[in-house]
């Protein structure tokens, strides 16, 4: 489904936002060509592109003893810079106890074709409040706030609640999968805002297999839409416990959708081997079919791809087996809880939190991955090293991979309440971010000069999740 057909896909159902001719259409990062907009013209065109310089990530307050709004922090991480590896800059947000988790641009590459359009505005959600941050970027060193959709205009406009991921889409909007109802049941949904960032309601016409919600990814050329589950915002909110698993109260289903008519076309169960699937990532080739989602709990790493006769195929290609740990009532699981595929499609790298391993695989044929390279970053295994002279507390989380696939960002914090569970350390020492360089012939080796401490900053430790470029990134840019 090319972008013609999407524009007019949208229109038909009047979903296609208002064309601003006001400042944020016209200005700002990512408008310097006046030929397009923003992002890159295919993946190949983003490889090329000029190293990040800068970094975004938010410091959490949430769940620690410091009563003080979450922030967004700008790091600065260009070797050739003095500040290099510092917090440059924060912006608090407006309230304490947001938990702000995952956030994306209000344009990426599925946007390139349009002129005047800009990758200006960063869409922060809060997980715990469902308060929308809207911040600018036009000096990528020193955002400022621009606006805040609050919790109570979301709740009683589309019945929604616990906002995730976070995507543009092709005609300028933005789609933003929520994980609960307004009382924080599930399924949830997925909330559309127009281009002035107001609401504009639910995308999905018919979610009736949905049990839960968590991330999603679609690939216009396909009419497709995958989708995964996590819990019910009341479920996580505290925490993990197990019983919870048996009593059905997290996912275990993956959705297929019918792009175009916003409707579930296919959704596989991945029972016991694939509890709680949570990424999900497709190629960045527009033309592909294939695409990868980690399975938290049960630890395991699934492929799909659409085959021309029976549709939509995923099957199980990884296993991290559990291992038995001192002070552990069962054997411990991976956790796989982040993962990211490198532009050119090449390698697949994922985390497994609890274990405190990163694991990178060829994919050059997805139906059968190769190891090529592991690190272990912390962990409840012991396995971790010290790095620059500090113990890491937490395992390695949330990853972002640079555009050409060189160096590997790496933050430990997974959600508060769950922090406060496995590591509860984490509240008093802070998280970290560091830096893993990638042989692009397979292999990775910690970068000792980059490793933000995140339990020195001003106002106290904090915790470090989700992490961004100004101009794009392997988690956010879909190409149409």
């Amino acid at each position: 489904m090319h972008r013609r057909d999407f524009l007019l896909a949208t229109a038909a159902a009047g979903l296609a936002p208002r064309l601003l001719a006001d400042e944020p259409k016209k200005s700002g990062a990512g408008s310097e060509a006046a030929a397009c907009g923003p992002g890159y013209a295919s993946p190949q065109e983003a490889i090329r592109a000029p190293r990040e310089k800068l970094l975004y990530t938010i410091g959490l307050y949430v769940g620690t003893d410091t009563k003080k709004p979450d922030y967004l922090a700008t790091i600065d991480v260009d070797p050739a810079s003095p500040t290099y590896g510092k917090v440059i800059h924060r912006l608090p947000m407006t309230h304490v106890g947001d938990e702000l988790h995952h956030f994306g641009w209000n344009a990426c590459s599925s946007c390139h074709a349009e002129p005047g359009m800009s990758r200006r505005y960063l869409v922060i959600p809060g997980q715990r409040s469902s308060r929308i941050y809207i911040v600018d970027m036009a000096d990528p060193r020193k955002p400022k706030h621009y606006k805040a959709i609050e919790p109570e205009v979301v709740k009683a406009k589309a019945n929604l609640s616990a906002p995730h991921t976070v995507h543009c889409t092709p005609d300028g909007g933005i789609m933003i999968s929520m994980l609960g109802d307004a009382d924080g049941n599930g399924p949830g949904g997925f909330l559309v805002l127009d281009d002035r960032f107001d609401i504009v309601g639910h995308w999905e016409r018919d979610a009736a297999a949905m049990k839960f919600n968590y991330d999603f990814w679609y690939q216009p050329r396909h009419n497709v839409m995958v989708s995964s589950e996590w819990s019910a915002p009341k479920t996580y909110y505290e925490g993990f416990k197990l019983d919870d698993v048996g009593a059905g109260k997290y996912g275990s289903q993956v959705h297929f959708w019918d792009w175009k008519n916003r409707r579930i076309e296919k959704t596989v169960d991945l029972g016991d081997q694939g509890r709680i699937p949570l990424e999900v990532r497709f190629h960045h080739n527009p033309d592909s079919s294939h695409g990868f989602v980690g399975a938290a709990l049960s630890s395991t790493m699934w492929h799909w791809h659409k085959d021309e006769k029976s549709g939509w195929q995923i099957d199980k290609v990884i296993e991290v087996p559990t291992v038995e740990a001192k002070g552990w009532p069962i054997p411990v699981p991976g956790l796989i809880t982040d993962l990211v595929l490198s532009m050119d499609d090449r390698y697949l790298y994922f985390s497994n939190w609890l274990h405190g391993d990163i694991r990178q695989y060829d994919v050059s044929d997805p139906a059968k991955p190769k190891l090529a390279g592991q690190l272990w970053i912390g962990g409840v295994l012991g396995k971790g090293n010290e790095i620059a002279g500090r113990k890491l507390v937490g395992g390695p989380q949330m990853l972002q991979l640079s555009l050409d696939g060189r160096r590997l960002y790496v933050t430990s914090s997974l959600f508060s309440s769950w922090d406060n569970q496995f590591y509860p350390d984490m509240a008093k020492t802070g998280s970290f971010l560091l830096q893993v360089d990638c042989d692009p012939a397979g292999g990775m080796n910690v970068n000792d000069r980059l490793l933000v401490d995140f339990g020195r900053e001003p106002d106290g430790p904090a915790r470090a999740h989700e992490m961004r470029y100004p101009g794009g990134d392997c988690t956010s840019d879909i190409w149409t």
